[in-house]
This record gives structure tokens, C-alpha cells and sequence, in this order.
């Protein structure tokens, strides 16, 4: 006959259900798994990773491990985008190619930046091209190129300024005609070697804004009189938010892009200087970088991140 356990049946009954949940939480990140595929040396090879807390681990079996830190940043890579978006796809694809155990965490930018920089995470991405003279907002005394090494580059995007709609810009290609200009810009992010000068040079009225999001309520809000980005990312992100339809609506009908743009920004993995055997990491990511361009792979990648979800 089945004999309870001596503590009393209420409490038994919440440890039981306590290590239920907890199992299921546990059961419930083991259980969403996910599938990149790439083609190598002319075989078409699948990795499949597993969901964490803040990311997803693939290649496990392998002992060559890697952490990355990202973003949601869509159209490029976001964990509500199908697939995660290219880039996150590109990623696990590219470094799986080398043997590597692919471990990568969505965070906040600045805590993405923070964990690179300080060596809790081995590779920044994406990253747009970081100047010699940006300097570091985590480790003290340093420049960001001294703790952190760059990769070659992969397909990126436009940068350009958005303003309110119907209202004129003193921007005309000239970056000198907008000093003292009120600029909203997200903290952490690179954009242009020439505007990231100028602004640590404190040549603009800068108001900073934790994501693409905030961004864009700033100017709507009138805080700012441009913000500076990727054009394509900041409507993206809109559509992209939990805000109500009519609330999307109004903020993507007070914005318009001022042209002309900025320049085009290639993408680059951030690799820290405090990872283990970091040039050999570096030397794979970069030859990988080429095998996948040479081969067509990126651009596969790249267009099929536009239609297979549609």
C-alpha cells in the first residue's frame, strides 16, 4: 500500500509541485531546440542547438567553446524574428564551420558591450567598425581597440539620421552644420567614425536612449531634433514592439528619414582580448568569413533570411 511521505500532506503537495514547475521550466528550454544549416566543402550540414535562459547553445559536443553577446536588433538578428534573424543564423553557421560550440546570450547593448569588454563573454556582434580613438565606458584608461580585436567585415547596412516629419534639417551632408544640434543616439552604439569623433569631441547636444525603440520616442517626443541609425532597423524595431497598433502607427507616421545618408557600415565581430587563445579564434572567424563569401554561403544566407519566412 502507498505511504505518504511523514510531512504533512499541504507541504508535501507544494515541494511536490514547486519541483514540478521547476522541472518543467527546466524540460521547457531543453525541449525548444533549433536548426541552422549551412553548406561546407559542398555538403549541406546541420547543427541544432537548444534553447537557454537568454540564448541558445549549439554544437555541444564539442569542447572548443565560445560565448557571444548580442541584441535584438531586427531586421538582423532578434529572438522574436524568424529563425533569429541572418545574422544570428550567419553566426552559428560560420563558427560551427571551425568546430566551435556556439553559446550565444540576447542582452541589453550596453550589457552586451560590458560583458566583451571585460572578458565575461568572448566575441561583441554585430559590431560596426569601432575607430582607434573610441574610447572604452567599461574598463577604465583604455580604448575600445585596446580590449577589444575586430574581425574582417560581413554585409551591413545604411547609416543615416530620421527627423519629425514635415520638419526641415539643417543636415545637407555636412556633419559640421549640426554642431550644438540636439541628437538622440543609444548608448553603447557605434556609427560613423566622423559623428562618433564629434560627439565624444562634444561637438552635438547628445541624449542617449537605452534601445532603437526609446530612440525614436525621444524624437516623436520632441527631446531630440534627429536621431542617428540605421533607417531599415529603427521602422523595423517599431513594427517589431508590443506596443498597440494605433500606437506603432503614429510613431512610424511622425518620422521621415533626412537624406541624404550617412554612409553604408559593414558589420564586424568584436572579439575581447581577454579570451582564451583570442588570435586563434580571430584567425578562424576571419578565414571562415572568407570561405562563406568565396563559396556564395553569405549571400545564401543572407537571401534566405529574407524569403523563407514569407
Amino acid at each position: 500500500m502507498f505511504k505518504l511521505p511523514s510531512i504533512p500532506i499541504l507541504k508535501w503537495l507544494t515541494v511536490s509541485l514547486t519541483m514540478a514547475s521547476l522541472f518543467t521550466i527546466s524540460s521547457a528550454f531543453a525541449n525548444e531546440k533549433m536548426a541552422v544549416g549551412y553548406f561546407q566543402h559542398g555538403k549541406y550540414i546541420v547543427t541544432e542547438g537548444i534553447k537557454t535562459e537568454t540564448g541558445y547553445i549549439f554544437n555541444q559536443q564539442s569542447n572548443k567553446k565560445i560565448k557571444l553577446s548580442t541584441l535584438d536588433w531586427p531586421p538582423y538578428i532578434g529572438q522574436n524574428l524568424c529563425n533569429k534573424g541572418w545574422v544570428f543564423k550567419f553566426t552559428v553557421a560560420l563558427l560551427s564551420s571551425k568546430g566551435y560550440r556556439v553559446e550565444i546570450n540576447f542582452l541589453p547593448w550596453a550589457r552586451a558591450v560590458r560583458s566583451v569588454e571585460l572578458g565575461v563573454s568572448d566575441i561583441l556582434f554585430p559590431e560596426y567598425y569601432i575607430e582607434d580613438s573610441a574610447p572604452s565606458d567599461y574598463v577604465k584608461g583604455k580604448r575600445r581597440r585596446e580590449v577589444l580585436m575586430l574581425s574582417n567585415e560581413f554585409p551591413g547596412g545604411m547609416i543615416g539620421f530620421l527627423k519629425r516629419k514635415g520638419e526641415k534639417s539643417k543636415f545637407e551632408g555636412n556633419l559640421n552644420n549640426l554642431k550644438g544640434e540636439s541628437i538622440g543616439v543609444v548608448r553603447g552604439y557605434q556609427n560613423t567614425p566622423e559623428f562618433d569623433a564629434m560627439m565624444d569631441n562634444n561637438e552635438f547636444n547628445i541624449v542617449q536612449a537605452v534601445d532603437d525603440l526609446q530612440l525614436v520616442k525621444l524624437l516623436v517626443a520632441k527631446r531630440v531634433n534627429l536621431i542617428i541609425g540605421d533607417p531599415r532597423v529603427l521602422r523595423f524595431t517599431i513594427n517589431y514592439s508590443n506596443l498597440p497598433a494605433a500606437d506603432k502607427a503614429k510613431l512610424l507616421n511622425s518620422i521621415e528619414q533626412v537624406e541624404p545618408e550617412i554612409k553604408y557600415n559593414a558589420l564586424y565581430y568584436a572579439l575581447s582580448v581577454k579570451s582564451k587563445n583570442a588570435n586563434d579564434i580571430l584567425k578562424d572567424i576571419n578565414t571562415a568569413l572568407y570561405e562563406f563569401k568565396n563559396s556564395g554561403e553569405t549571400k545564401r544566407i543572407l537571401d534566405m533570411g529574407s524569403t523563407e519566412c514569407y
